[in-house]
């Protein structure tokens, strides 16, 4: 096999390990298919020529990978896709001051058995007991537990 078809195996390898590294985190095929492309120009590396060379090849590509995983994780390239934020407010915060048991008020979305719902004015998540309502339904507060509304429909 030609220096070029080994040297192709083994930098797609590195490509594919690299790729899995910054965008698709965990092990997953395309980490694994680098790994063997790798084996397997170091491989056809010893197949191909003397065992010294083989060993040249082989050193080469675990210097090449060292320095492409240390040099990857030193440059923190993978952190512009990181996040960086998380969500800080909470659905439904504060209702018990707000919404009391008995409240009316109107489905703003079909509840399913969750939706929203308006009561004077602000919007809510509800939880529907009698299961799917229709937007525009009159519904009745008839149990708040924690930050969980329940509701019935008003007939």
């Amino acid at each position: 096999m030609e220096w070029f078809s080994i040297l192709l195996l083994i930098i797609m390898g590195l490509a594919l390990l690299i790729v899995e590294l910054i965008f698709i985190p965990g092990t997953t095929i395309i980490g694994l298919l680098g790994l063997i492309f790798i084996i397997v120009g170091v491989y056809f590396g010893f197949e191909s020529y003397d065992k010294t060379t083989g060993m040249y090849i082989l050193g080469g590509t675990l210097v090449l990978t060292t320095l492409t995983l240390y040099f990857g994780f030193k440059s923190k390239a993978w952190e512009q896709f990181s996040l960086k934020s998380s969500m800080q407010g909470k659905f439904n915060e504060g209702i018990s001051d707000q919404l009391n048991i008995e409240d009316e008020g109107v489905a703003t979305s079909a509840l399913k058995p969750v939706g929203k719902a308006e009561f004077e004015g602000k919007q809510y998540e509800v939880t529907s007991i009698g299961g799917y309502l229709d937007t525009g339904i009159k519904v009745k507060v008839i149990k708040i537990d924690r930050n969980k509304i329940i509701v019935e429909p008003i007939n």
